[in-house]
């Protein structure tokens, strides 16, 4: 029994995707130069991520403020969109337990 042939073509869209800047702030990227290595890099890829998806599955919106914020494991981080100049500004990252203060 032979498998049905798969087409060569990707599934990907043509032409160039919108993304946005990301910008971070001073104190957000020395909170995240302190955090171990291993959960570093699981931040900056969920961090990327907001390029192409501002506004991810799971991204909740502060109440009381133009924020948002993504989990990534134990940690938050916490950001600002601005869809006029298609920039996500992170604006800060932490435990879930420090970083609402």
């Amino acid at each position: 029994m032979s498998l049905p042939s798969r087409s060569k073509r990707s599934s990907r869209t043509s032409g160039a995707v919108a993304s946005y800047r990301i910008l971070i702030k001073r104190s957000a990227a020395k909170e995240l130069e302190t955090l171990p290595l291993k959960d570093r890099r699981r931040i900056v890829h969920r961090i990327q991520g907001l390029a192409t998806a501002p506004r991810p599955v799971g991204a909740e919106k502060l109440s009381g403020e133009e924020k948002y914020r993504v989990r990534q494991g134990d940690f938050r981080i916490l950001f600002t969109i601005d869809d006029a100049e298609r920039t996500v500004m992170i604006v800060k990252i932490g435990q879930r337990g420090d970083v609402y203060r």
